[in-house]
């Protein structure tokens, strides 16, 4: 490997850790200290307005539904989340925040928001620019050679 690749897998590496590290502490330090990051992303999947099924939650985190419903149990026991059956098909399962689970979410946009500004602080609009569309072509190409979902 040559010295910008080396450079860049350490940047990557290290920019994933920081942010789960920081994400992590955050949740730790503020009011959501009950809750992990698994949990604040199976929030997020669930979504602030809308009921959704077990299924659209699990394939949107890419998880199984079995995984998804242990993770459901603990958010409804801390009183994030509420699920009930359709009752047309009992099999179907929806799922919705609570007011609570909707202040998470919230509070969870807003710590993105302060990070995603406090980083690019500074950088001029063409420096923001040329970020954005470097970041969208790595992006691009992890999808494609993953085969990841867009």
């Amino acid at each position: 490997m040559d010295k910008s690749t080396i450079m860049i897998n350490e940047l990557l590496v290290q920019l994933f850790n920081d942010v789960l590290q920081i994400e992590e502490q955050s949740l730790k330090e503020g009011i959501l200290s009950d809750i992990s990051i698994t949990e604040i992303h199976t929030i997020e999947a669930i979504g602030m307005y809308n009921e959704r099924t077990m299924s659209e939650v699990a394939q949107k985190l890419k998880i199984t539904v079995s995984t998804l419903t242990t993770a459901i149990n603990k958010l409804i026991k801390k009183g994030y989340a509420e699920r009930k059956r359709i009752e047309e098909d009992r099999r179907v399962v929806l799922v919705k925040l609570t007011k609570r689970g909707k202040l998470a979410s919230r509070l969870h946009q807003k710590f993105h928001r302060e990070m995603i500004n406090n980083a690019i602080e500074g950088l001029s609009l063409e420096e923001e620019e040329i970020l954005i569309s470097s970041l969208d072509k790595l992006n691009d190409f992890f999808k494609e050679k993953y085969k990841l979902e867009q």
